[in-house]
């Protein structure tokens, strides 16, 4: 093992990739070899991957963790910084990651380096622009993170059951550490810009509720405590969905026992001689658990769409697609979540 560095960067193609490597190109010389490795993650290869200055890798096209495992695995470096393709380091990253590297003891196993995210400024950040805003606080996330080849190997590398780039990075950091090494922040900075999202950007990372459940599965029910995730919703999303499919369901139940002939009461419950009496009692019956679960339906709804719009800059685009997705959300994500833990069982 030569005594460099090794630039890992999984990509999907995206522009902003020829911006990353040419401010690598660019930037002010590291005082080691820097050997710069671009696995291309992209399903669909007809054209040809653009990536100067940097050795080109073909990825499973797995998701992240793969591709940097395939990354860092063809790597002969003591060290190997991972990047992410649409961060934009600073002119001193790479004398700063060698200084990083340099300062650190023998028993650290990974440098998280800093992330800037710029944010507009003279209004409230729309819900997208806060999500992104929090990887700034993030910990031990591959925007930009470095680790001693020996710990990836120690450690096994990145879960490759964790296909999106949700967590995968703090299940790694987890195993580094109870593997004995130690993990510390470093000085070099890069910058993370909000790219462009669809406004329904909130409904597609609800994906990452099946990863959720994996994660539930390997270490209990007290797992993001273990890999020092922050506290989710999903407690709350699942309450909000039972309360609507149980609104639903009863509402359903007392239109039947009003539509169906007397002599199908048994359908409902009701037996054929049930006077007509009985039969509008069971039907109010139905109507009023059917309101109930509504009203807390709509209670939790609501609770969960303020939240999101109370911090925002409530305009009119905003308020529709935070009122629009925080109705979608709940069962959207309930679904994954159950779906990740039937597939991981």
């Amino acid at each position: 093992m030569t005594a460099r560095v090794t630039v890992v960067v999984p990509t999907l193609g995206r522009p902003s990739l020829t911006v990353l490597l040419d401010t690598l190109a660019s930037a002010d010389p590291a005082p080691l070899p820097v050997e710069i490795l671009v696995v291309d993650d992209r399903t669909d290869r007809r054209e040809p991957l653009s990536a100067p200055g940097a050795k080109v890798l073909t990825g499973r096209a797995a998701g992240p963790a793969a591709a940097r495992n395939v990354g860092w695995r063809a790597a002969d470096s003591e060290w190997v910084a991972f990047l992410d393709d649409d961060v934009v380091p600073d002119p001193d990253w790479l004398v700063r990651l060698a200084a990083d590297l340099a300062a650190a003891g023998s028993d650290v196993g990974g440098i998280q380096g800093r992330v800037r995210v710029p944010l507009p400024a003279g209004r409230r950040l729309t819900d997208w622009e806060r999500v992104t805003a929090a990887l700034a606080d993030g910990e031990w996330i591959t925007a930009d993170m470095a680790y001693r080849t020996a710990a990836l190997d120690r450690a096994g590398g990145f879960d490759e059951r964790l296909p999106r780039a949700f967590r995968e990075d703090a299940e790694l950091a987890h195993r580094v550490r109870t593997a004995g090494w130690r993990l510390v922040r470093g000085e070099r900075t890069v910058t993370h810009p909000v790219r462009p999202e669809s406004r329904w950007i909130s409904l597609r990372a609800q994906r990452g509720n099946a990863d959720d459940a994996l994660l539930r599965r390997l270490y209990g029910p007290r797992w993001r405590a273990v890999l020092g995730v922050p506290p989710g919703r999903r407690h709350r999303h699942a309450a909000i969905t039972a309360a609507g499919v149980a609104a639903l369901g009863c509402a359903a139940a007392g239109w039947l026992v009003n539509r169906l002939p007397r002599d199908r009461g048994v359908v409902v419950g009701v037996s054929p001689a049930t006077t007509p009496r009985s039969w509008g009692l069971r039907r109010r019956v139905w109507y009023a658990a059917a309101a109930a679960a509504g009203t807390a339906w709509l209670a939790g709804t609501g609770e969960f769409a303020a939240a999101r719009i109370a911090p925002g800059p409530r305009d009119r685009r905003e308020v529709v697609t935070m009122l629009a997705t925080s109705v979608a959300i709940p069962p959207v994500a309930t679904a994954h979540w159950l779906r990740g833990w039937w597939r991981s069982r």
